[in-house]
């Protein structure tokens, strides 16, 4: 009995209409709340309001997102994978910390400052202490997925204190960067000492 050939592959099916009208009705939502929450102040606009603007009603805002602070990081999603991609798909001979600083500095900062209006986001972040530890703890959440890429990176285990030291250290030097005064310098002089303290591995 010879065998069957094998079949081809079958193409990502496009989204559905469905999924269009949620991901459309997201959006909405996710622009007019930072639209309100940049010309009157985080604290003074309310879910229902928010709602409103994109007419839309409390709870379908809700089912999309678990409160305020979500609404304005609805970009947050990709960054975890991408983090990782910048480990484990680095240049022949780039060092985990360098592929982590091009990263962050190259990709996500640069791009971000060249968009019109991220001075003002930024600023809305700093002066919300509410945003502020949010942005913190949802940056901070990729720790475990990093620390796994830096270690399958440097062929050691797991749960390698090292691997878990990087990952750390790395994301936290972000964080430290949007607080300084200089954060491209605070950036740089952060992961510097990271590749002199990590080494050859």
């Amino acid at each position: 009995m010879s065998a069957s050939p094998a079949s081809p592959a079958t193409p990502a099916a496009a989204p559905g209409r469905r999924e269009r009208k949620k991901a459309a009705t997201r959006q909405s939502l996710a622009d007019a709340a930072l639209r309100l929450f940049l010309e009157r102040g985080y604290d003074n606009v309310t879910l229902k309001e928010i709602a409103d603007e994109a007419d839309v009603s409390t709870t379908t805002l809700l089912k999309h997102f678990p409160g305020k602070e979500a609404l304005v990081f609805d970009e947050d999603a990709d960054q975890e994978e991408a983090l990782v991609s910048a480990v484990r798909d680095r240049p022949a001979g780039t060092s985990v910390p360098a592929a982590l600083y091009a990263y962050i500095s190259g990709g996500t900062w640069r791009k971000n400052a060249d968009r019109e209006g991220f001075a003002a986001f930024q600023h809305l972040i700093r002066a919300t202490p509410p945003l502020a530890d949010y942005a913190h703890r949802m940056w901070m959440r990729h720790e475990s997925a990093l620390a796994a890429a830096v270690a399958a990176a440097a062929g050691a285990p797991p749960t390698d204190p090292r691997s878990t030291a990087l990952a750390h250290f790395a994301l936290e030097a972000r964080a430290l960067a949007h607080r300084a005064e200089d954060p491209e310098e605070a950036l740089r002089v952060a992961f510097e000492l990271l590749e002199e303290g990590w080494g050859d591995r």
